[in-house]
């Protein structure tokens, strides 16, 4: 039998098969006392080895003939790239940085890092980067995610930080709703796919176990617009909303509430502000429009009866009301969020066992496993002297557009003039929106450096590539929130080809531009220090020393349920208890966001016609609404050449789900290739019709790796949703990603379809 090592990933604890003399990965077994691990561990093997793995340290050739500056043909398909040794490259990082620093100030350098490249406590690629770039006089930062940026900028003024944090790590646990949820009503499917992916990973999958006990038990209604976009162990009742129309429906249920007397008047009297406002504005009496059922239909196509009757079945009992993260990207993303704690207070029971508000049921693993965790060994960043920042989704104004001001959170942010972009550890081709305007703005960079361990679609566009070692490929420890081990991960595999642990170059570069990053530790020593820094914590667990640990592999984190929900003792006591916002209540009418001014964002939740929705004068041209969510066999665009992404690819492309009667009025099959029209580009992608999707609405994974090799034929041929989605904000107080969806048109593509050549690796480069 081969040999086995156990590693682990943001998708959970795995065992890694070796050939018989350890040299070579061959393929990812799931651990066997993981109860439901995930299918991504299928692609382990191409993590090691595969042809699109960065061998040496790259060159762009038009960069090291002329020099750094703008260049419009960075990223181009033909573009090659010399391989240097490393000191060589080492030498023009260096150089470049205190070129820049010097001539520019730090705030010219943009330290990117979006991105879920390792899972390790110390090879965290975002956490390297910024110390490194911390200790060399810092760098202009983003803040914010492309998982829930609107709600995180929203959310503070309704709850009050630390309220969203509490609804984030203490929020109404799986065993709550079991034991005292009548009905879950989720905006958004209850996706068991998205239980297997942990910030940090979790040493066993126990999201889809806890979920079966509390469909058991509990009824679940699903809002959204696919059927199997809940866990059909959960059992959950369809109610069908087109995408982008939930807030009208949520007003509705509001509306039904109070115009049927079944809101609960005590407790918005007691326990928020603003209720008035906006029972005034569902009934009509501030614009002319009841937001009645039959309103909401002609929106959002959910019968009317359906509205009413759901309205009626959650003031009946302990009602929990869950919204989905991908509710909050798309226009006016931060809607949805007012509109569904709205709709928890108007039924009042938040902070009771089971019920009120949750915002993650469905999209992270460890949301709702009851168990908040303790504090984790961390590599420290440092201070970072550079104020300036941007919210994360705003990275192509940021390039496109130095030195103007955009509206975020009441304030006015200056966009600083970037020279020099840094990224390890994610990849933008993937989080962020039209592709054509990202690379227009990758362009207007002097210098681009990126840390990879493959050549992704962001590695093509960089100057100079610096080859990393993968997660296999290093020591480490790992852990996430509210696990139940701290592990000890074992190097599986050498570095492949000339690849360095990220720890060593940030080491090298600092030495060469007269800083210190490693403080005399290599980065065993590293581990050895964060571990006993935090055994030594007073609020951590019983723990060995670092040798038994290591030996041992790991070490038990308590277990113990938290005892207090989001909420719970603000409800028992909103006096001695109060929020931290202004009122010390829930805000459903903020003074605040209100005294911004705002022309797209009111004080309460509201409806607005947004652009990409299926009423929209655009639909006429772009007639099928495209989801765009989530991958099940990979973790964003993480090893898609490997054989679990591709296992689900049809036509070697990004699959296209269509209702059978959209795929019948255009003659279209199973297996067909299909050419995908926005008004941002275009791209090929693999028919596969369904009926688990409402009329009207298209489905497409995110994650695809961006290939423009055929521009005569569509913009990417193998399938990445991101040149069909818009980059436009949120709004003007959230700045957030609207890419979650987006109007476009389907039709046949009867050529020859061109070969994906995503995978391979550019000219002047060795293959891996």
């Amino acid at each position: 039998m081969p040999p086995l090592t156990e590693t682990s990933s943001h998708w959970g604890t795995y065992l890694v098969e070796l050939s018989r003399d350890g040299t070579e990965v061959l393929g990812g077994r799931p651990h066997p006392d993981d109860p439901d691990a995930s299918p991504a561990i299928g692609n382990a093997a191409a993590l090691y080895r595969h042809r699109s793995r960065v061998a040496r340290p790259v060159v762009r050739r038009g960069w090291l003939d002329r020099g750094p500056g703008p260049d419009p043909g960075r990223g181009e398909p033909d573009e090659e790239y010399v391989e240097v040794d490393w000191d060589t490259a080492l030498g023009l990082v260096a150089g470049e940085l205190e070129r820049v620093r010097s001539a520019h100030g730090n705030a010219a350098i943009y330290g990117g890092s979006y991105g879920w490249g390792s899972a390790g406590r110390l090879h965290h690629a975002q956490s390297q980067l910024h110390r490194f770039l911390n200790r060399i006089g810092g760098y202009t930062r983003s803040v914010g995610d492309y998982s829930r940026g609107a709600s995180m900028t929203l959310l503070p003024h309704l709850i009050g930080l630390p309220g969203m944090l509490d609804l984030r790590h203490q929020p109404v646990s799986w065993a709550d709703i079991a034991e005292h949820t009548d009905l879950v009503v989720s905006f958004g499917g209850v996706r068991r796919s998205n239980t297997w992916v942990v910030p940090g990973g979790h040493a066993r999958h126990v999201g889809t176990g806890l979920a079966r006990q509390a469909g058991a038990s509990t009824r679940f209604v699903a809002l959204t617009a696919q059927r199997d976009d809940a866990f059909a162990d959960l059992g959950a009742e369809w109610v069908g909303v087109m995408p982008g129309t939930d807030t009208a429906v949520m007003l509705a249920l509001i509306h039904v509430l109070v115009a049927d007397g079944l809101a609960d008047e005590a407790f918005l009297a007691s326990h928020t502000v603003g209720a008035d406002r906006v029972r005034a504005y569902v009934l009509g009496e501030t614009d002319g429009v009841a937001k009645t059922p039959a309103w909401a239909e002609r929106i959002s196509r959910t019968p009317a009866d359906r509205i009413r009757s759901l309205a009626h079945e959650m003031a009946a009992g302990r009602t929990l009301v869950n919204v989905v993260y991908a509710l909050q990207r798309g226009e006016r993303g931060e809607q949805p969020v007012f509109a569904a704690l709205t709709l928890a207070a108007f039924l009042g029971q938040i902070g009771l066992p089971g019920g009120g508000f949750a915002h993650g049921f469905g999209s992270m693993g460890d949301y709702g496993v009851g168990v908040a965790g303790g504090r984790l060994p961390t590599f420290p960043q440092g201070r970072n002297p550079v104020p300036d920042f941007i919210p994360c989704a705003r990275i192509s104004d940021l390039l496109l557009h130095p030195g103007t001001e955009i509206p975020y959170d009441g304030q006015q942010l200056r966009l600083p003039d970037i020279r020099l972009a840094y990224w390890a550890g994610g990849n933008p081709f993937h989080h962020h929106q039209d592709l054509r305007r990202l690379r227009s703005a990758l362009a207007r960079l002097e210098t681009f450096v990126v840390h990879e361990t493959h050549w992704t679609p962001t590695a093509k566009h960089a100057d100079v590539v610096l080859p990393v070692a993968s997660t296999l490929e290093r020591d480490d420890l790992a852990a996430g929130a509210g696990d139940s081990r701290l592990r000890a991960v074992h190097r599986a595999v050498a570095p492949f080809g000339e690849s360095r642990e990220e720890f060593a170059i940030y080491a090298d570069l600092a030495r060469r531009l007269g800083a210190d990053f490693a403080e005399g530790l290599d980065s065993h020593g590293w581990l050895e220090r964060i571990y006993e820094e935090w055994r030594a914590a007073p609020d951590s667990p019983p723990a060995p020393p670092f040798a038994a640990f290591w030996r041992d592999g790991g070490v038990p984190l308590p277990q113990q349920p938290y005892r207090d929900t989001a909420f719970s003792a603000f409800r028992a006591d909103p006096s001695s208890y109060p929020l931290a916002t202004p009122s010390g209540r829930i805000e459903l009418w903020s003074e605040t966001i209100d005294g911004f001014g705002l022309p797209d964002v009111a004080g309460h939740a509201e409806w607005r016609e947004p652009e990409q929705w299926w009423g929209s004068p655009l639909a006429a041209e772009f007639d099928l609404h495209l989801l765009c969510n989530q991958p099940s066999h990979r973790l964003h665009s993480q090893l898609d050449m490997g054989a679990a992404s591709q296992s689900t690819k049809v036509a070697g492309r990004e699959p296209i789900r269509l209702h059978p009667d959209d795929a019948a009025v255009r003659g279209l099959h199973d297996g067909d290739v299909v050419l995908v029209r926005s008004r941002q580009g275009s791209l090929l992608a693999g028919v596969v019709v369904s009926d688990a999707l409402l009329p009207g609405v298209a489905q497409m994974h995110t994650g695809a790796w961006f290939d423009p090799s055929a521009p005569e034929v569509a913009d990417c041929v193998a399938g990445n949703v991101n040149v069909l989605t818009r980059d436009v904000a949120t709004s003007t107080l959230t700045q957030s990603t609207s890419g979650a969806h987006v109007l476009v048109a389907v039709t046949r593509y009867d050529g020859p379809p061109p070969p994906v050549k995503a995978y391979d690796p550019p000219p002047g480069t060795s293959a891996g």
